[in-house]
């Protein structure tokens, strides 16, 4: 008896549980039909350490991550095909697939280490690649997405004659230097009622110092709280969302190869309070937007040079003001895509026209200019 009780118990919690448990977000979505996050794909080259069963050359094979919006029916199976220009078709894989309802996402990761080593390639140049998720039990095949990707090589830190043809290859991310993206999460204890700020941006190198974010307003840094002289929840970025890297180390010890979104946080700033209630901390009153509206800057120090800059304003209600650009261009997220100028030179020399055409794998959005 005690036994079939658990199962029952189980029975009723896991449909509730589990869509919660696989997604951890709420996009925005009018269709009905699954849809990709496009902030959310991530094409990264994965190494092979031989080429044609030689060791002397070196190749790779994609690896991907990316978010589907439900809903994901029962039956249903994600896939991604790649194919080089000239060639044809070069590998086809799947991704773990769960069933989720409308509303919810799901994350998946494939490719890599699941691709036989006979698939590497030593290609360089655009490859092209789709997402599609087929159901058998519905006799349906439908393509999400359809992209590119430039793939670049340097040569390894290996010397010597025997690694003359190891290279390492990597997914070119330029294109996502200029753009920045603005958004709210809901508070650990109250939740939608009570929102917390954060932007992202990307950086192209290791991150080796600190990046410290300042919020100003009508010209004036905003949302500092000091005690006692020190300052109290100090924003920062220490979170990272994504990070592409070369399929090995390289001789060129520069910025050159990684390219990293990281997510900055601002503790002490808060969209709205809709609870009711008071919430002042210990230190008194805490920032908020929504007594604060208009036009915003935040300004990004990188080793205490300043690094970057964007720009966004918020309404009388507390709502980021919407440009048009996420939602235009069905990224498919709730976040506010703004232009980032890229300041200073710890970046290193990047292609700073490449967000027109490659922007998202070859999706570039419409109505995004870096004059902004």
């Amino acid at each position: 008896m005690k036994f079939r009780f658990r199962l029952g118990v189980l029975a009723v919690i896991l449909p509730l549980v589990l869509p919660a448990l696989l997604a951890a977000g709420n996009p925005p979505q009018d269709e009905d039909q699954p849809t990709i996050a496009k902030d959310w794909i991530e094409l990264n080259a994965f190494p092979i350490s031989s080429y044609h069963k030689s060791f002397a050359t070196l190749s790779w094979v994609p690896r991907m991550k990316f978010r589907v919006n439900g809903p994901i029916p029962s039956g249903s199976q994600l896939y991604v095909e790649f194919s080089i220009p000239g060639s044809g078709p070069w590998v086809k894989f799947d991704c773990k697939t769960g069933e989720i309802e409308k509303g919810r996402w799901w994350k998946t990761e494939c490719g890599g280490r699941d691709i036989p080593e006979d698939k590497g390639s030593i290609f360089t140049g655009t490859v092209n690649f789709t997402i599609k998720m087929r159901n058998e039990l519905a006799s349906s095949d439908m393509t999400l997405f359809t992209g590119k990707g430039k793939v670049g090589k340097a040569h390894t830190n290996e010397v010597g004659p025997n690694y003359v043809n190891h290279y390492a290859f990597y997914i070119d991310h330029d294109w996502a230097l200029p753009i920045g993206y603005v958004f709210y999460s809901p508070d650990d204890v109250k939740g939608w009622k009570y929102p917390s700020f954060h932007f992202a941006v990307w950086t192209r190198g290791p991150i080796t110092g600190p990046m410290e974010p300042h919020l100003f307003h009508n010209g004036k840094e905003v949302g500092k709280v000091i005690f006692q002289g020190e300052e109290v929840g100090k924003p920062g970025c220490g979170s990272t969302e994504m990070e592409i890297n070369a399929s090995a180390y390289t001789a060129d010890k520069g910025p050159k190869y990684t390219w990293t979104r990281s997510r900055c946080d601002f503790p002490s700033i808060h969209a709205y309070n809709k609870t009711g209630e008071k919430t002042d901390s210990m230190f008194g009153h805490l920032y908020q937007l929504d007594e604060n509206p208009g036009d915003y800057e935040i300004k990004v120090l990188y080793k205490g040079h300043l690094s970057r800059s964007l720009k966004f304003s918020v309404d009388n209600e507390g709502k980021i003001v919407d440009n048009g650009i996420a939602t235009s261009n069905k990224v498919g997220t709730g976040r506010i895509i703004v232009p980032v100028q890229v300041l200073g030179d710890s970046d290193g020399a990047w292609d700073k026209a490449a967000w027109k055409t490659g922007a998202f794998y070859g999706n570039p959005l419409s109505g995004f200019s870096l004059t902004q």
